[in-house]
């Protein structure tokens, strides 16, 4: 899996963004434990609660097509640094674990890496559902 590619790739991806209110487009690429690849962007809506954001899109994509675990997910935006909402950040506890990575890229040759634990420390998630 070529990184730098991966992030040219949804980089150019946030061209498809839907952001007639904000005009702040973001893209995302979640890479799922078998290698597949699905693409998402943020898609607004007049009824602001209604505004999906790439992160979740991409990983609907994902999920819809069957898979339940995400190795990498890579975010970029129109910021230097675009991170992931509190909402997408819960959303990914649900299908990442300790060992997947979180690539926040600014571009091809500049991005950080992060671990679920390092964005969202001390997370719910469906561990705490299990009865003892």
């Amino acid at each position: 899996m070529d990184i730098e590619k991966l992030i040219k790739k949804a980089i150019e991806n946030k061209k498809n963004a839907y952001v007639p209110y904000s005009n702040f487009h973001v893209s995302s690429i979640v890479i799922t434990e078998d290698g597949s690849i699905y693409e998402g962007v943020n898609i607004e809506n007049a009824s602001y609660p209604a505004t999906l954001c790439a992160e979740r899109s991409a990983i609907s994509s994902a999920i819809t097509a069957g898979h339940k675990r995400i190795n990498t997910i890579i975010i970029t935006g129109d910021s230097e640094y675009t991170y992931p909402c509190g909402i997408c950040r819960q959303v990914m506890s649900e299908f990442m674990d300790e060992n997947s990575k979180i690539i926040i890229a600014k571009n091809e040759k500049d991005y950080k890496q992060y671990t679920l634990d390092e964005i969202l420390p001390m997370s719910f998630n469906k561990e705490d559902l299990k009865e003892e």
